[in-house]
């Protein structure tokens, strides 16, 4: 096993580059841009980063020139022979061949495009534009990247046994986490925390740890590459990308009240089983289940992934209820902002009620709080997001209110076309 500590402390470059690979990504990602590549390949788009933690000066902390090396080196990668065979030939939800041969054509060849770079009031503004199945790849990578030099930046003035303190504290800490979720028999339970990691390394000691710690309570990581190297499942469905800029695109009212539907269309016609997961909060869950077509309701389940997760749950029982469906027989995925008393909370709340699972994020791969002077490891909120296609502002509402995104404009807009009414606003929990 990897001496994390040492390894921080003899950093070389060469060998520790924070983004390892094209597959160093979560795999709805590729599930999503395989779609995109079918369904809207001409579509242009623009992707921006926005840090909701305003308090946190990126731009202080992080040297251009290391970012601008790591961006450059993420443009460098391409599938090798040993990835691509691993995608073309791996089952993934129980399916070969889940790429089909035109799309690992496009994959195998692909470069992601330019990006840019400004300093503006102490943040970092970076963004990318191009056609959308090259660009929507590179938000994973972005992420990490800025996540990791921003720990590398805190890390870099620590001597040897000061990081060796660090380590064993946090690792003490995920165990005492692993340990708690133990009592918890049915358990489903993956690593969702990709795109807000402290690092790669950590991200990869904390699978492991899951795969001891937690045997076959746990399910996989969303990391294709970290999947591929520990040969456990790759987990992930999609993603509110795809009604954003599907609404982006409408003409009309009519035709953007649509669109979130369109969007799974679509993918209904390429997936079955366990991939057949809703995503109903991007304009809000109420309204997207009151218009829901019925044969959505025999879809296998519904992440949710913002708002009061327990009341999104008993939302999707009513709505399975009324439509006729026997909601023990369906599957909630719960991925929003979880740690250790969240997950037993909302285990033992609908255990036996539905098939429960979690998709554990931040606070199991970046979760290093009070454990540095000035609390500078914690982790904060950090996204990259579809802000155009083809010219037109993209607007993501959310059962939470202080996740919307777009024009102020639009978003009211939005509010009324989907007949979101009064929200309550919580400040988001990485």
């Amino acid at each position: 096993m990897v001496d994390i500590a040492t390894r921080v402390h003899n950093h070389k470059w060469k060998i520790d580059p924070i983004v390892r690979s094209l597959i160093d990504t979560d795999f709805y990602k590729l599930l999503m841009c395989q779609s995109v590549f079918r369904n809207r390949r001409d579509t242009r788009v623009t992707f921006s980063l926005i840090n909701r933690s305003t308090d946190i000066k990126l731009a202080e902390l992080i040297d251009e020139g290391e970012l601008r090396e790591q961006l450059d080196h993420v443009r460098s990668l391409s599938l090798s022979r040993g990835e691509s065979t691993w995608l073309r030939g791996n089952t993934f939800y129980g399916k070969r061949q889940m790429f089909r041969p035109d799309f690992m054509e496009f994959l195998e060849g692909l470069r992601l495009p330019a990006y840019h770079l400004e300093k503006r009031d102490g943040q970092y503004e970076l963004t990318f534009e191009g056609s959308w199945p090259e660009v929507m790849l590179w938000e994973i990578p972005a992420l990490a990247v800025l996540m990791e030099l921003r720990s590398r930046a805190v890390l870099k003035d620590m001597g040897r046994f000061e990081l060796q303190v660090l380590y064993a504290r946090a690792m003490t800490r995920l165990w005492e986490k692993l340990e708690r979720l133990r009592d918890l028999p049915d358990l489903r339970i993956a690593d969702f925390g990709t795109r807000r990691r402290h690092s790669f390394l950590w991200q990869d000691w904390a699978v492991q740890a899951m795969i001891e710690g937690l045997g076959e309570r746990f399910v996989g990581t969303s990391n294709c590459l970290i999947a591929m190297r520990r040969d456990i499942e790759a987990i992930g469905t999609n993603a509110h990308e795809l009604p954003m800029v599907y609404a982006a695109l409408a003409e009309d009212d009519a035709a953007l009240r649509r669109a979130p539907y369109d969007v799974l269309a679509d993918w209904h016609e390429e997936h079955e089983g366990n991939l057949r997961m809703i995503l109903p909060d991007t304009y809000g869950t109420p309204g997207f289940l009151e218009g829901a077509p019925d044969w959505l309701a025999g879809w296998t389940g519904i992440r949710i992934d913002s708002g009061d997760p327990a009341t999104g749950a008993e939302n999707a029982i009513r709505w399975w209820k009324d439509r006729g469906e026997d909601p023990t027989k369906k599957l909630i995925i719960f991925s929003d902002g979880l740690d250790v008393d969240r997950i037993e909370t909302l285990y033992r709340q609908f255990h036996g009620r539905v098939k429960v699972s979690f998709g554990w994020g931040t606070l199991l791969t970046n979760d290093f709080r009070g454990l540095v002077p000035g609390d500078g490891l914690a982790p904060f909120s950090l996204v990259c997001k579809a802000v155009a296609a083809n010219g037109r502002p993209t607007v993501k509402l959310s059962d939470n209110p202080a996740k919307a995104t777009g024009p102020a404009s639009e978003i009211a807009r939005y509010r009324r076309v989907f007949g979101v009414g009064e929200q309550t606003a919580t400040a988001p929990v990485v």
